[in-house]
């Protein structure tokens, strides 16, 4: 259209500071982040906390500090652990835009396009049984519509929008034509009173206050839509356009819950985890989008080369958990090994572990493929740092004596002893046992030696964890286990 292209694309994520970010909130974030990039477009973040008594500072915080992890920055929003904002449109938190729905409030007031209900809960109550007995579906009856002046001794309630009994079409990018009967609606409840409005009101004000041109969310807003719709209209304000995205589904098709049994779904907790952003970001992406060609492993780049709306289907996207894990390890493998290095450093100091960038790179290098996660570093690679405690039935290979297994670690040593250190490599090492290897039988060398430095049963090739520690640490953890035996 072409106030859109004379403004160019805005899109907004407007997350309810009510709990944790979740994963349906960051693919909503996802989509219209890759929207916006590729049209060159305004990422915008709006905080809706209407609802006063849930919304909190502390899920606000989690909400934005996980968005910047996920590298979904926003050109206009709240800022994040600070009280400013980025862009022209703010306040960016709906709570500081009293005096904005205020002003919109009134003019429907006066404009007889909105009106003072004074019906108390109990009376709406009864009047919706009412409805219920009679098999119709329950709605404002608009009491309170067309009053000549207030109730003796009664106050306003809350303001209703006087809902034209129309039809309610409009065009959804993934949905195609969408209609609603207004009529089933009755007059819909826009604001508690004149600094109180709810949010559907304030959603569509916002919408216009800020330029919005794309609204991007998920399938359960899709019931909004029309009631924001009429709002605009009633206001005067410009068309947007819509598209509503499919749910995320579990494995049993039902709607994803907020905790799983065999997971979570909040993003705080695989970045805790140690997941990888981008692996993140990888599969939120394909939860409910699918590319031209079967390529499932991209780049945040390739995404916004190649993501489109239009290819984003209507039926639920069931979350893989297993597919998360596969991208996670994917995305890993792909990683230069300075970078994991990089990503490691926090982790490390945290432990009070140190260690050369140079030695870190060769345990990664050799660890990299057994990794699922950056967090389980230490779990598989922690030999490295500190040889842990084992007993002497580690060292045995299979059912041969531990008398043997004795006298291998004992030769093993000695030609250990014969290496220079300048030439203690895999390839040298390889070759200098070859001969022993021969002799006694690759397990009943390998085994011990591979328990000796690692003090684990699964690990590296001992050969290359030797290269790693050196000369002189493989040498006393091969003594240490000698002693065991």
């Amino acid at each position: 259209m072409a106030l859109t292209e004379k403004i160019g694309v805005r899109v907004r994520l407007a997350p309810s500071p009510t709990g944790p970010l979740h994963i349906g909130t960051a693919r909503t974030a996802l989509f219209n982040w890759l929207f916006a990039k590729q049209h060159g477009g305004v990422f915008i973040v709006r905080i809706e906390d209407t609802d006063k008594e849930r919304s909190k500072k502390e899920f606000e915080r989690n909400i934005l500090e996980n968005l910047d992890w996920l590298g979904l920055k926003w050109n206009e929003g709240p800022v994040v652990n600070n009280d400013s904002y980025l862009g022209k449109y703010g306040p960016y938190r709906q709570s500081e835009r009293t005096g904005i729905y205020k002003k919109y409030l009134e003019r429907l007031l006066d404009e007889g396009k909105a009106y003072y209900c004074y019906c108390t809960k109990e009376e709406l109550e009864a009047e919706r049984q009412v409805m219920l007995a009679q098999g119709l579906p329950p709605k404002y009856s608009g009491h309170c519509r067309n009053l000549d002046k207030p109730p003796a001794n009664k106050t306003p309630q809350v303001i209703r929008f006087k809902t034209p009994e129309a039809e309610v079409e409009f065009k959804d990018t993934i949905r195609g034509s969408v209609k609603f009967n207004a009529a089933l609606f009755g007059d819909i409840t826009i604001a508690k009173d004149l600094n109180t409005a709810l949010y559907n009101f304030a959603a569509a004000v916002d919408d216009e206050e800020m330029k919005i041109t794309h609204v991007i969310r998920g399938e359960d807003h899709i019931s909004n839509t029309p009631k924001q719709i009429l709002l605009q209209q009633a206001l005067g304000f410009k068309e947007i356009e819509y598209a509503h995205l499919p749910l995320i589904l579990s494995r049993n098709r039902s709607k994803l819950s907020k905790r799983l049994a065999e997971t979570t779904v909040l993003v705080s907790d695989y970045k805790d985890q140690g997941f990888l952003p981008e692996a993140l970001i990888n599969f939120l992406a394909l939860l409910g989008w699918h590319p031209k060609n079967n390529k499932e492993i991209f780049t945040t780049d390739e995404l916004i080369g190649e993501f489109n709306l239009r290819r984003v289907q209507k039926a639920g996207a069931v979350f893989d958990f297993q597919k998360l894990d596969w991208l996670q390890k994917e995305h890993l493998k792909r990683l230069e090994n300075c970078e994991i290095v990089s990503r490691l450093l926090p982790i490390l100091s945290e432990k009070n572990i140190k260690a050369s960038r140079a030695f870190l790179e060769k345990v990664v290098a050799v660890e990299k493929s057994r990794l699922k996660t950056i967090n389980e570093f230490m779990d598989t690679a922690g030999f490295f740092f500190k040889l842990p405690d084992y007993g002497a039935e580690l060292l045995q290979w299979q059912k041969e004596p531990l008398s043997k297994t004795s006298n291998n670690l004992a030769r093993i040593i000695e030609i250990i002893k014969g290496i220079k250190v300048k030439n203690f490599n895999r390839e040298e090492l390889s070759n200098s046992f070859a001969d022993l290897i021969t002799e006694e039988g690759r397990g009943a060398v390998l085994w011990p030696l591979r328990a000796a430095v690692s003090g684990q049963a699964a690990s590296p090739d001992p050969l290359e964890i030797m290269e790693i520690l050196g000369k002189k640490e493989s040498l006393r953890r091969v003594k240490t286990a000698l002693s065991k035996l």
